[in-house]
């Protein structure tokens, strides 16, 4: 069985020729970035945290661990689980690396969804 290669970047960078397929994990489109520039092979906008989740983690009340189990939870529907799955498929056939437009991707969805998907 093939070990998954899920990298993490900022959708910002410039693409590298050893990205793989690059795919879009977050569910509004990057301000001030074009299409392509960012050069997003997938954009599945079902394995992204809901619009109340991201609130609530941006606000004052919000902190990343229990954000992780929220994220998760959102993650077991079925339309998430069956994009999910897609993307553990692409990450099993090759390297992905997963954008986002996040500050922090270590402490953002991102870093829960590359969990997830290396298990």
């Amino acid at each position: 069985m093939t070990k998954p290669d899920v990298r993490v970047r900022r959708v910002y960078e410039p693409p590298s020729a050893d990205d793989g397929t690059r795919v879009l994990v977050d569910r509004l489109w990057p301000r001030g970035l074009s299409k392509e520039t960012a050069e997003v092979d997938e954009w599945p906008k079902a394995v992204t945290p809901s619009t109340e989740l991201r609130r609530w983690y941006h606000g004052f009340s919000g902190e990343f661990e229990e954000f992780g189990r929220r994220y998760e939870s959102e993650l077991a529907g079925p339309e998430a689980a069956a994009a999910l799955e897609d993307l553990r498929t692409l990450a099993k056939a090759g390297r992905i690396t997963l954008l986002t437009a996040a500050k922090d991707p270590e402490r953002s969805h991102t870093a829960v969804l590359r969990r997830l998907l290396l298990r």
